[in-house]
């Protein structure tokens, strides 16, 4: 059964302990002829004024950065087994301010949900290091199911 939320307050705590007990992403663009091409990572998300807000620590790879260039529309899919999910529709863009570099570093140090993230300091110097970049995803469809019941709950932004 699916159902529709006003609030992504409504379904945060089930997103934040899925996304927390999952961590991996498939994280989905489209190529400049509309083919997908998928890859795994490690998002964290937050809520800032009652709403979802990711950010995506990554390298600027020439194919995602093509990708998002030509359309910053993509997709997160977390799954694991029992069938707990959360689908994530999202705008991307790229941030490089060094103020918000280092709240992300921050951010996945202490695992936003609990239990997502790592240290970045695994893979690069500092929240300076100009090989870290940084992807801001803005959500504006998101849907979770439990897997126990396949219960699903839907939650968009008013002009999705």
């Amino acid at each position: 059964m699916t159902s529709t939320v006003a609030s992504f307050a409504e379904i945060e705590s089930e997103f934040n302990a899925f996304v927390g007990a999952i961590v991996y992403a498939t994280m989905v663009t489209v190529d400049a002829r509309n083919r997908p091409r998928t890859r795994v990572l490690i998002p964290i998300w937050e809520a800032v004024d009652g709403q979802p807000r990711g950010w995506l620590a990554t390298y600027r790879t020439p194919v995602k950065a093509a990708h998002l260039a030509g359309n910053p529309h993509t997709s997160f899919s977390y799954w694991k087994p029992g069938n707990n999910s959360v689908a994530i529709d999202a705008v991307a863009t790229w941030v490089e301010e060094p103020d918000v570099k280092r709240h992300v570093w921050d951010l996945y140090r202490a695992t936003s949900p609990r239990g997502a993230g790592y240290d970045l300091g695994n893979f690069w110097r500092s929240p300076a290091d100009p090989k870290l970049h940084v992807l801001r995803l803005d959500p504006w469809r998101i849907q979770v199911i439990r897997g126990m019941d396949l219960r699903s709950r839907i939650w968009t932004t008013p002009d999705a």
